[in-house]
């Protein structure tokens, strides 16, 4: 088998080493006479994936104490409702910093649970710029921000202090890209089908004051607290999801963790900018350089004409997934953790070559 260069937003590319573990393994796993997919979630040998992957997320994230780590369903998209339900009670509000289109989603579904202030609202620059500080409202019961807009190309290089307003972020695409100061969010959480392993399972990253102050009003699932409590375990949990993750998160620790990976992926954007910006205006990305994503990179051409006939040869030369997204048309390249730097230098080659034979 050939395999492609993989520039898919989500779900994305994920090591090789660890899809041939799968394979190894998947039918019996661990010479146990059948699947994970078919044993208990109560079990002892799922038990042990489970705590190896909660225990792997506190080590390469550096999460200190005082805080818990819980396994979800429902991707990103139920957080952005069971945040605001666990905390904008009534008469309070909350902080979102309005980035790009996950932001958004964010705060309309915000919206519809209580007030949203907008400590920054980045449509006015079709959402290609951030701002270079954040104060939260006064009496916020939290702020949110999107680490990285995997639409617009759009991230966050550092992130403010709130002081007594906790910080609360949707990390699903850049986190374990690069090291990340958890001391600094009351609540972090990520979809994994981006850097951590295949869809089906969400990480939350929560500190325990937060937990406390779930209602218990709540429908039991939507709650934080039941979660905690019942260690990621109230109802059957997505195995396969968990398992493959943790395979992931090995992994990450096998290349020297975040800090490695944030190097690395550095060059990988570097190789692709570099491109855009030696293209003499050919290649144009529309985002702030202070601002430019590490883990989506998006351009423009001169004519959609010239778009199509570049994602058509990209295709043809087994590069996939380079189609920007639908809302904004374009080219993107999303170099997540496990898109390798070869992966990236062949595709700013092909950036290059194309641009010499059509500009």
């Amino acid at each position: 088998m050939s395999r492609k260069l993989n520039f898919n937003p989500g779900p994305a590319a994920m090591p090789l080493s660890v899809l041939e573990t799968i394979k190894e393994n998947i039918v019996d796993f661990h010479g146990i006479g059948m699947s994970l997919l078919e044993t208990s979630h109560r079990s002892k040998d799922y038990e042990s994936v489970q705590d190896r992957a909660v225990a792997l997320l506190k080590e390469l994230l550096a999460i200190p104490d005082g805080y818990k780590i819980v396994l979800l369903g429902g991707g990103a998209t139920l957080q952005f409702a069971m945040v605001p339900l666990n905390y904008l009670r009534e008469g309070a509000s909350c902080d979102i910093a309005l980035s790009g289109s996950w932001a958004q989603r964010a705060y309309e579904d915000a919206k519809k649970i209580g007030k949203v202030n907008l400590v920054f609202d980045g449509s006015a620059s079709k959402f290609t710029t951030l701002p270079d500080s954040l104060s939260p409202t006064k009496g916020a019961a939290y702020l949110h921000l999107t680490s990285n807009e995997t639409i617009g190309g759009v991230q966050w290089q550092a992130f403010p202090d709130t002081g007594s307003v906790p910080l609360v972020a949707d990390m699903s695409s850049d986190l374990l890209s690069r090291p990340v100061p958890v001391e600094k969010f009351g609540l972090i959480y990520a979809g994994a089908q981006k850097n951590l392993g295949p869809a089906g399972v969400t990480v939350v990253v929560i500190r325990d004051d937060l937990v406390a102050r779930s209602p218990d009003s709540l429908p039991v699932y939507l709650s934080y607290k039941t979660h905690v409590e019942h260690k990621s375990l109230y109802n059957t949990p997505p195995e396969f999801a968990v398992w493959a993750m943790m395979l992931v998160l090995e992994w990450v620790k096998e290349q020297g963790g975040a800090a490695a990976l944030k190097e690395v992926n550095e060059k990988k954007a570097a190789a692709l900018y570099g491109a855009i910006d030696e293209s003499g205006g050919f290649y144009r990305c529309p985002v702030d350089r202070r601002y430019r994503s590490r883990m989506n990179v998006v351009w423009r051409l001169p004519s959609e004409e010239l778009e199509g006939r570049f994602l058509g040869e990209a295709t043809a030369s087994g590069m996939v997934g380079l189609k920007g997204h639908r809302s904004v048309g374009g080219i993107r390249a999303s170099i997540y953790n496990a898109t390798s730097l070869s992966d990236a230098k062949a595709l700013a080659d092909f950036m290059r070559s194309f641009a010499a034979k059509n500009g």
